[in-house]
């Protein structure tokens, strides 16, 4: 009678093909779980931006005499001096100045390199305004060019996200 010898256990090679494919398999995990918190990372600042285009959207419409006397209609992203005054003592312009001023100073709090404008023009039904939040989004571009997103106006710094609305109070 002949015995066959039947292997036992695994081999050295078996154990080292399952640890290889294993490895693979971890590393292809932590690149997905990277990729996840970086695109959840982005939603986080388009989610403030879009709070802040709201924030300046209540601002105009809270102060309408302003809004109808044009004093939002050109709102650059360079902040102007804080007339420092409160709303009981503020004229409409002074109120249309004190929220450009704070609207500016929070988004910059709150988004990196943020900024934003209001641009405003006359439509059938009244004013039209344009509200353009900027900021700058790490890692934006992938690829390697270092073009701007394609919401925002042209000669927008590079690796710069936009994020434009449109309201009429």
């Amino acid at each position: 009678m002949t015995s066959t010898a039947r292997p036992h256990g695994f081999s050295l090679i078996e154990v080292l093909v399952t640890m290889v494919l294993l490895a693979i398999g971890l590393l292809g995990l932590a690149g997905l779980q990277a990729r996840s918190l970086a695109n959840s990372h982005g939603s986080f600042y388009r989610t403030i931006a879009v709070q802040q285009a709201y924030n300046i959207a209540d601002r105009i419409a809270a102060n309408l005499v302003g809004a109808n006397a044009g004093n939002y209609d050109n709102l650059t992203a360079t902040p102007p001096a804080d007339p420092g005054c409160v709303a009981s003592s503020c004229s409409v312009a002074q109120m249309a100045q004190t929220d450009h001023y704070q609207w500016l100073q929070a988004t910059a709090a709150v988004l990196p390199g943020g900024t934003g404008t209001v641009s405003a023009a006359i439509g059938g039904s009244g004013r039209i305004f344009v509200v353009t939040m900027m900021w700058h989004e790490k890692g934006m571009n992938d690829q390697g060019s270092a073009s701007s997103d394609t919401n925002c106006p042209s000669g927008t710094a590079p690796n710069t996200r936009c994020f434009v609305t449109r309201f009429t109070p």
